[in-house]
């Protein structure tokens, strides 16, 4: 039995309309944030595509201690409950310490278990007492069949909102591969399960001091996992990429985006019979 997560008004099923999730990867100013923001919600307002938006307030997991971080959890929060409030729009933030869950449920109607910290039960379980959709990002290091582990502890606290993402497998040094069985296995779970376009196509660590990727194999990835019927796409999205103050390699370009996802909603419709 396929579950459906209710977001706010976004629902999330592996047999429903995949959904957009996406924004920059860290929050680089107030006007940044707004500026896409407003773009995508006029871009999935256009294709009907069910949209939430995400930035992170404060990225914990940098390569290098000089690595640009983020506003912090209270500036931060303050720029996504703008966005919120002004554009009606779902918010989605990670959070990396039990610590910040309690103020980013204030704002964030889905909390985000980073990859790197999945298996830390603490966070896991206090993300789930809010009663707030929790999306736990496989690590790059787990067996998708232990995902149910992960679920348990959501569950144990009474929370059954839960989404499963997928972001590629470790593979040698610096690289990562995406094995879109991984999906499917999931998806046995009953739980939706999205894909990571754009950190799937990242290199950790590869330009030494910080991450690099491929950002030319996000449309192939994530055409693949719309075919394999996900519930939706997670895409990290800058007006200029090259510029970003994180994750530039492996992120979108605002400007691609519209084109892109109309391509995907068309193969979404084909697979899921909605044509």
């Amino acid at each position: 039995m396929q579950k459906i997560i209710s977001v706010k008004n976004v629902k999330f099923s592996n047999r429903l309309p995949i959904v957009l999730i996406a924004g920059p990867c860290v929050i680089e100013s107030r006007g940044l944030v707004l500026k896409v923001a407003k773009q995508l919600k006029a871009i999935t307002t256009r294709l009907k595509v069910p949209f939430i938006f995400k930035a992170s307030y404060d990225k914990a997991n940098r390569t290098s201690i000089d690595s640009f971080r983020g506003p912090g959890l209270q500036k931060g929060l303050a720029i996504l409950k703008e966005v919120k409030e002004t554009l009606g729009l779902p918010i989605l933030t990670d959070v990396h310490s039990v610590e910040e869950v309690a103020e980013s449920a204030k704002v964030a109607d889905i909390l985000q278990i980073p990859a790197f910290l999945c298996r830390q039960t603490d966070l896991v379980v206090e993300a789930g007492r809010t009663g707030k959709a929790v999306n736990i990002k496989k690590g790059q290091f787990l067996d998708p069949h232990n995902m149910g582990q992960l679920i348990r502890k959501v569950e144990s606290t009474g929370n059954k909102k839960i989404i499963l993402t997928e972001r590629g497998v470790s593979f040698g040094y610096g690289n990562l591969v995406s094995d879109f069985r991984s999906l499917a296995i999931m998806a046995e779970t009953g739980y939706p399960v999205v894909f990571d376009a754009t950190h799937s196509v990242q290199q950790p660590g590869g330009l030494g001091h910080a991450s690099g990727g491929c950002r030319e194999f996000i449309p192939l990835l994530a055409r693949c996992a719309v075919a394999a019927g996900c519930a939706g796409i997670f895409l990290e999205v800058h007006p200029n990429p090259e510029k970003a103050l994180s994750d530039g390699p492996n992120m979108i370009a605002l400007s691609q985006v519209e084109k892109f996802l109309t391509q995907l909603k068309k193969l979404d419709s084909v697979i899921k019979n909605k044509v």
